[in-house]
């Protein structure tokens, strides 16, 4: 099963956040074989989230995972999003043709309404990195959609989402995650797909 994480950084945490860098990374590093994606999001220059989309075997090793994380557990984080998702790209980050470096990228999320919107993976997938709605613990209804994208600038990427289709529309800047030798799947895993 597929799981969204979004830590959501606390004011003024950044201090404590760096001090937590490499325990962070070991932690992550336990979970290597399980990620899809992963990296900070930034105001500015400023952290101010981590992503992390990992493949577990249900919702109680999810919840571990984001709960158990170091930064969380020392008050790093304000709120944490967990939800189900559902890879529509069937790749992991480190597939995405565009490589870690070149290009501005983004997180955007759009946190739905009632009605189920952009299930489908938009026909111009070329800066997808990651794309899935978020979905309930069983699965079955859908909360809203995440996509990781290269784009010029914030309103291009929010543009990968329906216009009027979301109670609320999220963009974040965002860069590739891990450790900066983290260079690519040979180093991270090699996932197969359904």
């Amino acid at each position: 099963m597929e799981f969204f994480c979004y830590h959501r950084d606390r004011t003024d945490s950044l201090a404590l956040r760096m001090e937590l860098g490499e325990r962070h990374w070991a932690y992550m590093d336990g979970y290597a074989a399980e990620m899809i994606a992963r990296g900070p999001t930034f105001a500015g220059e400023v952290p101010s989230g981590s992503v992390h989309i990992v493949d577990l075997p249900d919702a109680a090793a999810a919840r571990a995972f984001a709960f158990d994380e170091p930064g969380y557990q020392a008050g790093v984080y304000r709120d944490v999003l967990l939800r189900r998702w559902r890879d529509l790209l069937g790749r992991t980050m480190w597939d995405f043709s565009g490589g870690r470096t070149g290009g501005d990228r983004f997180l955007v999320l759009g946190l739905g309404p009632a009605e189920p919107a952009d299930l489908t993976v938009p026909s111009d997938r070329d800066e997808l990195i990651a794309y899935g709605p978020l979905l309930s613990d069983d699965g079955n209804t859908w909360l809203g959609t995440a996509a990781l994208l290269r784009a010029p600038d914030a309103e291009t990427a929010r543009a990968v989402l329906g216009a009027g289709r979301y109670a609320e529309t999220e963009v974040h800047e965002w860069r590739f995650g891990g450790r900066p030798e983290d260079t690519g799947p040979g180093t991270q895993r090699r996932r197969s797909r359904p």
